[in-house]
């Protein structure tokens, strides 16, 4: 299948194909093309650093199975809206296909920026969305009241897990944007392209 024209642009630094990776990189590339579809190209890319890619695995892993306080809905649009404020296309492409395999509705994402007013959110995605803007902002304009208010709404544990959430999407984010990774086709379904293939 051919790449599509949208995801011609090549990252800074070249996937690390499965010929050069180590055992125990291959292995997780398949067991990332199992999950997915196809291997994420951030995970090709961080291969070039086995302990940190491993580590960056395995908390990824851990911080799904964690991330039960908030909905679903909440915590994906928060994590969206950080992905597209930063400008990570590849964060925004893979997010709308978590998105849509949480059976989310993705129509909603084209009235995103109308979010503060748009009856298609409700007021409890209206915070989130606003908390993630007020961190993502450099400097960050959050306030007292803010978490307050979000704290009535998810209880603390939510407020931490919503945080954590925007936070790790600002690393994620800047990380692939940093490194020229853009978006793969996860988003559209279409994910046939191999990091590595020329």
């Amino acid at each position: 299948m051919s790449t599509p024209e949208h995801m011609s642009n090549q990252a800074r630094l070249e996937p690390l194909t499965p010929d050069k990776a180590p055992l125990l990189t291959r292995l997780m590339y398949r067991w990332a093309k199992r999950r997915f579809g196809e291997v994420p190209e951030p995970f090709a890319v961080y291969a070039h650093h086995t302990r940190l890619m491993v580590a960056n695995a395995v908390h990824e892993g851990l911080l799904q199975n964690a991330s039960k306080a908030l909905p679903a809905d909440v915590r994906e649009l928060a994590v969206f809206w950080t992905a597209r404020t930063v400008g990570c296309s590849w964060c925004v492409d893979f997010g709308q296909m978590l998105m849509r395999l949480e059976g989310l509705d993705l129509e909603r994402l084209s009235h995103i920026d109308d979010y503060a007013t748009s009856p298609l959110y409700t007021d409890d995605e209206r915070a989130a969305i606003a908390y993630a803007d007020a961190m993502t902002t450099d400097p960050h304009t959050v306030t007292d009241e803010q978490v307050d208010d979000l704290r009535r709404r998810f209880g603390a544990g939510g407020v931490i897990e919503l945080t954590y959430q925007v936070g790790i999407e600002n690393m994620r984010a800047r990380m692939n944007s940093a490194l020229g990774i853009t978006e793969q086709g996860f988003g559209s379904g279409d994910s046939c392209r191999v990091p590595w293939a020329t």
